[in-house]
């Protein structure tokens, strides 16, 4: 037996495909007892049920999706034949399962699937926990002396529409003409014939949902799922096909949407069908819901070849062609318009096809606009915890390497700044927040002003410390006191939950012109942070303050600064413990001083030279890239350090 736990989001159907055969691949080849019933069919069959049942979990609960795998022997559980049993339970217990179709058709054929294909299928319910299982055998011998599923009955109440009243739908229980769509999911790359008169195998269009269901989870942009719709229909089952999308609030009144796909079987066309389609989009009226409708077949103009979307007409019908609203639950994201040169009429089972696959695509759109949504606002806040830029200071050259851990951030639990806090005095300020995630950008929020604010009211470098110290001490406090249960609550029946620590380790100084001669008198302090590096023009390393305890820890405490002389060409490096603590197996970057061999051998650099070789120091010493925020703060002494600005 094999358990895995899914996140319930757009993902989770594909990733339960791959487990359920990457499991049956393990246990064919380790031969286990009852792994003679595993074949292509029952493998392929699995991997369509667990799809459908772990995105109905997905849809209609919300929550996380347990999965369970398991052989069972013949004669096990109710006397069976051996075969596979499959378990997908949810937190959403509340839900009654029925075994017919929706009236509205929202909630797909999940259950049907289950019971044309699986032996036997049951739902159990426990105290909010619901489990659909169902059990599959070897089907072979079944096919061999045709047995085989009434796909009629899964498939013979889709609803179409009819053309003269498309706000009423019908159910159609006549198979229509249809063609011969395939029995393996290989076959769909090439068209099928609606001409042809045999039946309709419903493998191939189950596995073409599958594999549409697999594209569109992962892609996180709405035009790459309007593209990727397009190309996924077009041959298969159109010769042509547009997306419109509304805007973020749906379809408002007086509101067009937006062309986002045009894609034509012959690629020529493309162009012309586009402006074609701006100046004709579909408009469907608000009783049509996420289902398909007939929609007229362009007419052809009589004094250009060709119709009206750049189509070549098809004798005197030219085809057939269908439009749908893209619903994702009751919001609608946007219109599909597909065609199809040479049948008078779409079947019905190609409409119902459509219908799924349309709300796939309205789905995978909606999921891609809530994490373009997430991932701008994150965005803009974390451009918002880094300085806007970095103030010059007469006769000295700065530069930062900030690198956040995990990709495409822009911020983390690193920060820094360099500004000007009066006439003649510059302030620098490296730090590191404790911890991760959205507590540590709070606090890193917080920390930036309050430090501008202290230096620009003219206090000491240890007495900025001091104050920041009691400023996240009270904060602390405040946050915990929010944090607590209500006295008046009974026991247990309010979920309590600490709030995170707000340490924080910083390096802070200033920067004033030098009395005795060139250069600048740097006053600076440490706090639990690893120590900033002086390097002399003769090679000498020594460190630049003395260890504290960290900002956050105790209230009491008073911090000191230390005073020197930066002369010209000695170099001050500051660095958090992504660079020290960078590992190597078991020995970290600073292990023996690393840190200051490192920086002996920058003698003659300028600030950025610096600043490029410590970092590339540091990426070179792991054979993986840093998991840790990266930052170096380098400040550089030049002949006209603490010399006036030339005007």
């Amino acid at each position: 037996m094999v358990r895995t736990n899914l996140p319930g989001n757009p993902l989770a159907p594909a990733t339960a495909r791959r487990f359920v055969r990457v499991a049956l691949a393990d246990w064919a080849e380790l031969r286990l007892p009852s792994s003679g019933v595993i074949t292509d069919r029952l493998a392929e069959d699995a991997a369509l049920l667990v799809s459908e049942m772990v995105t109905n979990a997905v849809v209609h609960a919300g929550t996380d999706v347990e999965l369970v795998c398991r052989l069972v022997a013949a004669g096990e559980e109710d006397g069976g034949a051996a075969g596979l049993v499959v378990e997908v339970s949810d937190r959403h217990a509340a839900r009654p399962v029925g075994s017919q179709p929706s009236p509205v058709g929202e909630y797909g054929r999940g259950l049907q699937l289950v019971g044309a294909l699986a032996e036997s299928w049951g739902v159990s319910y426990r105290r909010g926990l619901k489990t659909v299982w169902f059990r599959l055998t070897d089907r072979e011998s079944d096919d061999a002396d045709g047995r085989r599923p009434d796909w009629d009955a899964v498939f013979g109440g889709a609803m179409a529409l009819s053309a003269a009243d498309p706000g009423n739908r019908r159910p159609v229980t006549a198979r229509a003409q249809g063609g011969d769509w395939g029995r393996q999911a290989g076959d769909w790359g090439r068209r099928p014939d609606w001409e042809q008169g045999s039946d309709w195998d419903t493998r191939g269009a189950l596995s073409f949902l599958a594999e549409a269901s697999d594209l569109l989870a992962g892609q996180f942009d709405e035009d790459m799922v309007a593209a990727l719709a397009g190309q996924l229909l077009v041959p298969r089952l159109a010769d042509w096909c547009a997306v419109w999308l509304d805007d973020e609030a749906g379809r408002a009144p007086g509101s067009a949407p937006r062309l986002a796909r045009v894609w034509h079987a012959h690629e020529s066309r493309i162009e012309a069908f586009r402006a074609a389609l701006e100046k004709n989009p579909p408009v469907l009226g608000e009783a049509v819901r996420g289902w398909p409708v007939p929609w007229p077949w362009p007419a052809t103009e009589p004094e250009t070849p060709g119709s009206a979307y750049g189509l070549q007409p098809w004798e005197e019908d030219g085809g057939s062609a269908l439009a749908c609203r893209l619903f994702a639950g009751a919001r609608s994201v946007g219109t599909l318009l597909l065609g199809r040169e040479g049948p008078a009429r779409i079947p019905d089972e190609v409409g119902a096809l459509i219908e799924d696959f349309a709300r796939r695509v309205a789905l995978a759109i909606l999921s891609a606009r809530q994490y373009t949504r997430e991932a701008t606002t994150s965005l803009v806040l974390q451009k918002g915890l880094r300085p806007r830029g970095i103030a010059p200071i007469p006769g000295v050259t700065t530069h930062v390497v900030y690198e956040p851990a995990g990709e495409g951030a822009w911020a983390g639990g690193d920060f820094y700044d360099i500004f000007q806090a009066g006439e003649g005095r510059w302030c620098f300020a490296l730090g590191d927040v404790c911890g991760n995630g959205s507590e540590a950008a709070v606090v890193t929020g917080l920390v930036r002003p309050w430090l501008k604010l202290l230096a620009h009211e003219g206090y000491s470098v240890g007495g900025v410390l001091d104050r920041l110290n009691r400023m996240l001490m009270d904060d602390a406090t405040q946050a915990a006191e929010a944090a607590a249960p209500p006295a008046t609550a009974d026991a247990g029946s309010v979920p309590w939950e600490a709030p995170q620590v707000r340490f924080l380790s910083l390096v802070y100084g200033e920067l004033v012109a030098a009395d005795d001669g060139p250069g600048m008198r740097c006053t600076l302090a440490s706090a639990g942070h690893p120590l900033p590096l002086l390097l002399r023009p003769d090679g000498e390393v020594r460190p630049a303050a003395t260890p504290q305890l960290l900002l956050g820890v105790q209230e009491d405490t008073a911090y000191e600064s230390q005073t020197f002389h930066l002369r010209p060409g000695d170099t001050l490096l500051s660095v958090t413990d992504g660079v020290t603590e960078r590992r190597s197996g078991q020995r970290q970057f600073d292990d023996g001083g690393g840190l200051a061999a490192a920086l002996a051998g920058c003698v003659g650099l300028g600030a950025a030279g610096v600043a490029e070789r410590i970092r590339r120091a540091v990426h070179e010493f792991g054979e993986t890239p840093p998991d840790d925020d990266l930052a170096l703060l380098v400040l550089h002494a030049g002949d006209l350090a603490g010399r006036a600005t030339p005007r």
